[in-house]
Formats: C-alpha cells, structure tokens, sequence
C-alpha cells in the first residue's frame, strides 16, 4: 500500500457519479439477499447439495462485493486517462470468492456458536478489504496514496458491519433475519468502499507497470454489466420463493388425502415410527433407533453412532433431541445425546461423567455437569 509521506504530492481531483453510487449500493443489497438466501435450509439437504449451495452463495456475495467495488469506481471522474491491470481485477474477484466461502463452510459445517458467528463475520469482512485494496492496486497510469487512519476507519467499518450481518442472518434462519442480514451486508460492502475512498488520494504516474494486459474503463463495464447481470438474475430466481406465499394445506393435498382415515373417528392414530435419515455412499437409510447408541453434533448436522457403523445424519442437534427424546434418548451434553439402553457402564469424574459401551469401538461419551443427575437417574444410579 502507499502511504501518504511528508514529500510534497500533488493529488489529482476526483469525484464521483452520483447514479453509479447508488446503481453500486443496490448492486451490494441484492448480492446479499441472494447469497444469504441461497445458504437457507442446507440442513436439509444432502452433503453434495450443501456444498453446491455454499460454493453459488459464495459467487453470489463474494461477486457482489466485486461487483459494487468496480460499479462504483466506473463512476469515478478524474482529469487522467487511467486503466486498470486485467489480472489483478480478476484475482481481486477470485479472492473475495475464496474468502467468503472458507467462512461459509464455517457456518454450515462447524457447530454454529458465538463465536463461529464472530469468526465467519470478520472473515468476510477482512474479504471484503481485501477485495478492495487488491483491486485499486490495479489502477494503471494512477496510484492510490492511503492514509493510516482511512485504513483503520475501514477495517472497522468492515468487521463490525460484517460481524452484525452475519450474526443477525444466521442468529435465526427467518426471512426477517435474513431480510435485516441483507441490509447490513449492503451497508458492510457499500461503507467499506466510500470510508476507504474517503481515506484515499490519486497521484498520477507516467508509466503502465503491468502484471497483465491493460483494460479500459469500457471493457471494465462490460464484465461488470455481465456480473451485475447475473447476480439480478439469480436475485429474482430466489425472490421467487422467498416472497412466495404458503398456500394453505388443504390446497395442496388431494381430495382423498382429505377424506378421514380409517381410525380417524374416536380413535387415537397409530404414532408414526421413528426413523433417524442417515446418508451412506449417496444413499439415504433409515435407521432404528433402538440401534443406535448415541449421536454427537458435527457443526450444523450430527454424526449418528451404532455399534458397527458412524453414519451422517442432516440433523442438527436441536432436531435429533426433539424427535429422539420421545424413543428415550437422552442429553449427557450439549453435543451427545444418548441411547441408555445402550450403555454398559458409567463412571462417575468428580462433578463429570463419562458412558461407556459394550462395543469397544465405540467412543466414551462425556456427561457434563448440568446433566449429570438427570444421566445419573435416567441409568437407575
């Protein structure tokens, strides 16, 4: 980066398209309603499917952040003819890509705490930082000159804006959330470039220094033009659903799904068996849960034990305890949830514990303090 020294500069003038900064912070807002859509209710899908998602989420928002950077300097005026470095523009949008996505993954397949929230947020910020100061350092026949405290007004605005977006839009996987995580990650992106540009100064320079071949303002607009194309494509392909309304139940079953089933009339209907859904070379089995000895979260999903098998389930944790605490399962931790009619001994560590079972392949499991009794009395101890 170039600081700004004590030798006398002299700065070239510069503003900015008032169209092209409000076309840049809409370009930002619908990036991120679109990338924070497209990563809803991955939970549900298989592992194949999460990945396909996270990495189009990760196009969709880190080719926003590019995509508003390069809106916004296309409506930049200035009194020197000026280019910008092919290649270097290009990494700048591959590394913002790759930075979002290594906090994606984060999210949806680390267990998604305060502090996942923390990490993943300031990840995207440092992206988005990091796209825009690889990108000016593309400039050609122009430099950038920085000051220190535009720098750090930016890494600020970067951080903190990410880290609110990303804990209110995966605090809670609603529409509302993710609606109010789209405004703050407009604001991340859109504060990140003006309080950076703020900060900055042009000096113009006699000589390309190329890395790539030189690329002019108009052959700029048209990668932008195709990129913003696409990101409003895909906006309102997930706008579709997001906004649609849920018709109601009777509407969409049959008439005969309708009719009342045999038993319905004073009687109680049979409850439906249990099943726990667990993925196995591309292939979905169903498992009792009379043979399965315990599950342990994996991030946003769980990892489903039995004595000869450890199986992927697309469960969270919270789904496994609610629908397998009515087959008698029961919480030893925050993390496990254990079958009692599969545990073989229990050792008791000061204010901790520890399940143990008959199959030696199988791990122990910790029981933390807090379920410690309920543990204790659910094995008759």
């Amino acid at each position: 980066m170039n600081f700004v020294s004590s030798n006398r500069m002299e700065f070239l003038d510069f503003s900015h398209n008032t169209a092209l900064v409000i076309a840049s912070i809409m370009v930002a807002i619908v990036a991120g309603f679109t990338g924070l859509t497209l990563s809803k209710d991955l939970s549900k899908q298989s592992v194949l499917r999460r990945k396909v998602s996270i990495a189009m989420s990760a196009v969709a928002l880190g080719g926003g952040i590019w995509s508003m950077h390069f809106v916004a300097m296309l409506g930049i005026q200035m009194p020197v003819l000026f280019y910008y470095d092919a290649a270097i523009t290009l990494a700048s949008a591959l590394l913002a890509i790759l930075i979002v996505g290594m906090a994606l993954l984060l999210l949806h397949f680390r267990e998604r705490t305060p502090v996942t929230l923390s990490a993943a947020g300031a990840l995207v910020g440092f992206g988005i930082l990091a796209m825009h100061y690889v990108g000016m350092a593309g400039l050609q026949l122009c430099r950038a000159v920085y000051t220190p405290f535009g720098i750090l007004l930016a890494v600020v605005s970067a951080v903190g804006l990410c880290m609110a977006a990303f804990w209110i839009a995966y605090g809670r996987r609603s529409n509302r959330n993710i609606l109010l995580g789209t405004l703050c990650f407009g604001a991340a992106v859109s504060a990140v470039h003006f309080v950076a540009m703020a900060g900055t100064n042009f000096v113009a320079v006699p000589t390309l220094n190329e890395f790539g071949p030189a690329m002019s303002n108009e052959t700029l607009a048209m990668g932008v033009i195709l990129s913003s194309f696409v990101i409003f494509g895909a906006f309102l392909w997930m706008g579709v659903t997001f906004f649609a309304p849920t018709a109601p139940v009777a509407a969409q079953e049959p008439f005969e799904a309708q009719l009342p089933k045999a038993g319905a009339l004073g009687e109680n209907p049979a409850p439906s068996a249990i099943r726990i859904p667990c993925e196995r070379n591309g292939v979905t089995q169903l498992i009792d849960p009379s043979q399965v000895a315990f599950v342990r979260a994996e991030g946003h999903y769980t990892t489903v034990y039995t004595k000869d098998a450890k199986l992927f389930c697309s469960w969270p944790i919270t789904e496994a305890i609610k629908r397998l605490e009515i087959a008698g399962f029961i919480r030893t931790h925050r993390s496990y949830l254990v079958n009692p009619t599969q545990v073989n001994h229990f050792e008791r560590l000061k204010d901790t514990g520890v399940c143990r079972f008959a199959e030696a392949d199988l791990p122990p499991v910790p029981v933390s303090r807090s379920h410690l009794k309920s543990v204790r009395d659910a094995l008759g101890l």
